[in-house]
């Protein structure tokens, strides 16, 4: 039976939410290291207050830390259930990758509406520009996903899998971790170069695309 990419697309995203809410591992090992991160920073500084970079820099550092404990997972769940074999047979590739990158994207929008309030709080922020830190964490998340879904791939059956992961991942996602820090910065204090959202923006473009194109060699032949 032929199915459009956009129904694959959803059948994927679907059945890793399903698959999500039934084994809720992944879910609560980002929620709990995000959750026990920003109580220890807030208690080792005692209510002292950052300047916006520090701020930035340790609002980032919990997001991409906190994704590594539940990105790494797209394919390796599926890699020990023995079902990963099945998924090629009869997933389209592109469908497959999309869907699962759809996933971790929300995944990871759901992370940042979880940790970003709680760490303004804690940190008693002031926003001053809330679009610019919307926008931002949008394109952050998008990052993410992209970043982490191809990486998990490339890594899927690997025996270091999660080691291999953490320093793969690293020097792919710096072009969207380093903005993310100089733009968040300016939202907090009310000077940002809007440029680096533009620059955020192509380098998801550019890395959703160059996933996209290497997949199909990945799910295929490799």
């Amino acid at each position: 039976m032929h199915v459009s990419i956009f129904q694959g697309i959803k059948l994927v995203f679907r059945k890793e939410f399903v698959t999500g809410l039934r084994f809720k591992a992944a879910w609560a090992a980002m929620f709990m290291f995000a959750l026990t991160t920003l109580a220890c920073v807030s208690m080792a500084l005692q209510g002292g207050g950052l300047e916006p970079r520090l701020q930035a820099a340790l609002l980032w550092v919990i997001l991409f830390f906190a994704s590594m404990a539940g990105a790494d997972r797209v394919f390796a769940d599926e890699d020990m259930a023995g079902t990963l074999l099945a998924l090629q047979v009869y997933g389209p590739s592109q469908a497959v990758l999309l869907g699962k990158m759809l996933y971790t994207f929300f995944l990871q929008a759901v992370l940042a509406m979880f940790i970003v309030p709680l760490f303004l709080m804690f940190m008693d922020c002031m926003v001053l520009l809330p679009l610019l830190l919307l926008l931002v964490t949008i394109l952050g998340c998008w990052g993410i996903a992209a970043a982490g879904t191809l990486i998990a791939a490339l890594t899927t059956g690997a025996s270091l899998h999660s080691g291999l992961f953490s320093i793969l991942m690293l020097p792919v996602i710096l072009p969207v971790f380093l903005p993310a820090i100089a733009l968040t910065a300016g939202a907090l204090g009310g000077e940002a170069s809007w440029s680096y959202l533009g620059a955020m923006a192509l380098y998801d473009l550019i890395l959703t695309t160059g996933a996209s194109v290497l997949f199909d060699y990945l799910w295929y032949e490799a």
